[in-house]
């Protein structure tokens, strides 16, 4: 397992930008923004870890920007923990044989969410190209939130 990325909700993409590279002096590494999805992300790396020739494959910041305004209670401008592994099937059957709840389950054979105990959300993501659908995961639901 290789640690990716911690995701925040910011209100105001430009404010987030100043304070993170300007201000902390990251560097950014990515941006995406999904038009359909109504967001954009921005991709962070500290500047010693891109100094050291890490780049993208360095643990990351991302900054999620959702273009329709919302107020973050609750913990919600925090996101998740991201976590790469080496095959989502795997990983999700033996965590939820230790009795460990997938709350979004790798239907696409590509992306799941667990929660830690202090309800954490952890994104699990597989290692390069996502494996083809796979019961019982293809056809399970989501549990509670993620």
């Amino acid at each position: 397992m290789r640690y990716l990325h911690t995701m925040i909700r910011v209100a105001d993409l430009e404010a987030a930008l100043d304070f993170f590279v300007k201000k902390l002096g990251m560097v950014e590494i990515r941006r995406v923004s999904n038009e359909k999805g109504r967001f954009t992300l921005v991709f962070l790396a500290a500047d010693e870890d891109v100094g050291r020739g890490a780049g993208a494959s360095s643990p990351l910041v991302e900054l999620t920007y959702n273009w329709d305004p919302e107020t973050y209670t609750g913990g919600r401008n925090f996101g998740h923990l991201a976590y790469e592994v080496e095959n989502i099937y795997a990983t999700c059957e033996k965590l939820d044989k230790a009795g460990v709840t997938i709350n979004r389950p790798p239907r696409d054979g590509r992306m799941a969410f667990i929660r830690t105990p202090d309800g954490i959300s952890i994104e699990l993501l597989q290692k390069g190209e996502a494996l083809p659908p796979q019961e019982p995961w293809a056809s399970a639901a989501n549990v509670g939130s993620w």
